[in-house]
C-alpha cells in the first residue's frame, strides 16, 4: 500500500482479465473472442477513417453510431448511450444507476465477476442471490417483496460464465417487480442464440439494456460497448460520462463500429457458424464424458466427473491451448472454453482426449 494513494484504493480488488499470452503458437480460447475476423466493410472504414483529420477531436456525442444501433433495435437515438466498451459503460451505469443510499444490488453469485468489482469501487453494497443447482436464475428470488427498497438488479444475459440463457417472460417479471429500480440485463453474449431484452424496452422504461461489440462483431481490439433504455436513463448516464471523459470512441472506433453495425449479411453469417461450431463442440465434449451446461453463448462451460477442472487447465496450457478456469466455490470443477473454428475445437477435444487418457 502506497501512502500517495486515496483511502479506498486498498480496498479494492480488481477484476482479473484471462491471459492475454504473448506466444503466437498458442490456441487461445480463454476470453471468449470471435474466431472470425471482423467485417471487411468496418477494417476498410477504419482504413479511411485514418486521415489527418485525426488531428481533430471526435464527435463526442458519436451521433452517426448511435443512429446506426437505434435503427438496428428500432429505438430513438437519444434511447442509445455509447462507451469504451461495455465494462466502461457498465462503469458509468453503476456510477450513475446504483448508488442509492446504501441501497443493495441484486445479482447472481455466480456471473460476471466485474460486477463485485464496480460494487467495491463505487461503494454499492451488493446482495448475492445463489443460481439453482442446475446454474439457472431463480426468478422468484428477486420478484419477491422486500423491506429495504433495492438500488437496482443486474444479470448477464445468457449468463457468464455458465452460458445460460433466460426467457424474456422472466426478465419482465424482474422489471415489474422493482417499477422504481433499474433493472439491467447485459447482453454480451445474445447474438449467439438468446432473445434480446431490447424487446421489452417499450412496455419496461426501467429495463436497461447492455451490448459490446467485442463479441458477435468480432471487435474486442476496438472497445465499444453500448446501453440502450429510456430516454431519462440516458440523460443520466450522459450527465455521468461527460462529467468523466466527454470523447470516449475516437473517430476510428465510431468509423468501424458504425460500419460493423450495418453489415447485417456478414455478421449473421459468421454467428451462423459459431453457433453451429458451438453445437458440434457440446457433442464432441459430451463424447468425452464431459458436462456440458447447455450455452448460448460463444463459449461452453463444462466439467468431467472424473477430473479436476484446474488441472485439466493447466494440462492443456502445457500442450498449446489456453481455456479459462475459474477457481470459486460452485464452479470450480469447470472449465470455459471459447467456440473456435471447427480445425481449432477439434485441435481442443483430440488434445483432451489425450490427456484424458494419460490420466487414468
Amino acid at each position: 500500500m502506497s501512502r500517495y494513494w486515496s483511502d479506498h484504493v486498498a480496498g479494492l480488488a480488481p477484476y482479473v482479465a484471462g491471459e492475454q499470452p504473448k506466444v503466437t503458437k498458442l490456441l487461445k480460447l480463454n476470453t471468449n473472442e470471435h474466431p472470425y475476423g471482423p467485417s471487411p466493410l468496418a477494417l476498410r472504414a477504419i482504413q479511411a477513417a485514418a486521415t489527418d483529420q485525426l488531428r481533430l477531436y471526435p464527435d463526442n456525442q458519436s451521433t452517426a453510431l448511435r443512429v446506426a444501433i437505434a435503427s438496428l433495435h428500432g429505438l430513438q437515438p437519444d434511447q442509445v448511450f455509447v462507451g469504451n466498451g461495455s465494462d466502461e459503460v457498465l462503469a458509468h451505469v453503476f456510477n450513475g444507476l446504483f448508488r442509492r443510499a446504501g441501497r443493495p444490488l441484486l445479482m447472481p453469485d455466480i456471473t460476471y465477476s466485474f460486477y463485485k468489482t464496480y460494487c467495491k469501487l463505487f461503494d454499492v453494497p451488493a446482495q448475492l442471490l445463489p443460481l439453482a443447482d442446475d446454474y439457472t436464475l431463480t426468478v422468484s428470488d428477486y420478484t419477491q417483496e422486500r423491506q429495504t427498497p433495492v438500488a437496482g438488479v443486474i444479470f448477464a444475459n445468457p449468463n457468464a460464465p455458465t452460458g445460460i440463457a433466460m426467457s424474456l417472460e422472466a426478465i419482465a417479471q424482474i422489471a415489474s417487480a422493482h417499477p422504481d429500480a433499474p433493472v439491467v440485463v447485459d447482453e454480451a453474449y445474445v447474438d449467439f442464440g438468446a432473445d434480446s431484452a431490447t424487446a421489452l424496452l417499450g412496455r419496461h422504461d426501467n429495463i436497461v439494456v447492455i451490448h459490446t461489440l467485442s463479441k458477435s462483431r468480432a471487435l474486442a481490439g476496438l472497445r465499444v460497448g453500448y446501453a440502450m433504455a429510456s430516454k431519462d436513463i440516458v440523460a443520466g448516464l450522459n450527465r455521468v460520462k461527460d462529467s468523466f471523459n466527454s470523447y470516449p470512441l475516437d473517430a476510428l472506433a465510431q468509423a468501424g463500429a458504425m460500419a460493423a453495425i450495418n453489415d447485417t449479411a456478414y455478421f449473421d453469417q459468421m454467428r451462423s457458424a459459431v453457433i453451429q461450431a458451438r453445437e458440434a463442440l457440446t457433442q464432441q465434449l459430451a463424447t468425452l464424458g464431459f458436462e456440458v451446461l447447455p450455452s448460448r453463448a460463444n463459449f461452453v462451460f463444462a466439467r468431467h466427473p472424473d477430473h479436476e477442472g484446474a488441472t485439466l487447465q493447466q494440462a492443456l496450457r502445457a500442450e498449446g491451448v489456453l481455456v479459462r478456469h475459474f477457481n470459486i466455490e460452485r464452479v470450480h470443477q469447470f472449465l470455459r472454453i471459447t467456440v473456435g473454428t471447427p480445425e481449432q475445437c477439434e485441435r481442443l477435444c483430440n488434445t483432451l482426449a489425450k490427456i484424458l487418457t494419460n490420466q487414468h
